[in-house]
């Protein structure tokens, strides 16, 4: 009895030890072209949210392993279970709401109008007939499209891309009169593209990590770990690197 006892808790012992060396791992689904957020450099995604989600996860007890995916494509890869956390610069909106969780918001941000370096553009290019440039699915693609194409304000065509890189490309090459994209991103770009802001729009956008529906206990985990780095610091180590 005494040797059958002795065999389980040493079992025990092993499977435990066994178990706090097997850290819970995730897939993070990005989609890098959305500089400085997520973007790849020397053949290595990096960026604001990589740093965000390593940090939440050293914090938390969790890996992660990041895949580069379409924008529009993220939140379908999410559904399927092929990923498990979207970070990449992701607005809060009712729409996605209805598909997703959203951890509580880690960054706010408006949308830019830009055009090319030393163009007399102004924000008039976004009237009458012109041609802009977005990126598929995101919020600078719904706001040209339901507050100026769909309102006849804007008669051009609407240019659709995987990525804001080959939005601001094509813009770069003169195929379009402008790309309208989020804030941050477009600061990056006016110092490493030939390309300027003339316009702000404001919206008010606020970023968040998602989860599929209903996926509670890792919702919970996120926002924990984003407390727990805005209270050490962390946070603002990491908004220095990229944004200051």
């Amino acid at each position: 009895m005494k040797k059958l006892l002795i065999i389980v808790l040493t079992f025990s012992l092993i499977f435990a030890f066994s178990a706090i060396g097997l850290a819970q791992s995730y897939t993070v689904g990005t989609s890098a072209g959305f500089p400085p957020f997520e973007y790849v450099e020397d053949g290595e995604i990096v960026g604001f949210d990589i740093d965000l989600m390593k940090a939440i996860g050293e914090e938390m007890g969790f890996e992660v392993t990041f895949e580069d995916i379409a924008f529009d494509s993220l939140i379908p890869a999410l559904k399927t279970g092929n990923i498990d956390i979207v970070a990449a610069g992701m607005t809060i909106t009712e729409k996605r709401e209805e598909a997703v969780d959203f951890t509580n918001s880690y960054y706010s941000a408006n949308q830019s109008i830009v055009v090319q370096e030393g163009s007399d553009s102004n924000i008039s290019v976004l009237y009458g007939d012109h041609d802009i440039s977005v990126q598929t699915g995101t919020t600078g693609d719904l706001w040209v499209t339901e507050n100026l194409a769909d309102k006849g304000i804007l008669t051009g065509k609407i240019k659709r891309y995987d990525t804001f890189v080959l939005s601001v490309s094509d813009l770069v090459n003169g195929n379009v009169d402008a790309v309208v994209l989020d804030s941050p991103v477009a600061e990056r770009f006016s110092e490493t593209r030939d390309v300027q802001i003339v316009g702000n729009i404001i919206t008010g956008e606020n970023y968040g990590l998602a989860v599929d529906d209903g996926n509670t206990e890792l919702l919970e985990t996120l926002n924990e770990g984003l407390r727990k780095i805005r209270e050490s610091g962390r946070m603002q180590e990491i908004i220095a690197k990229h944004f200051e």
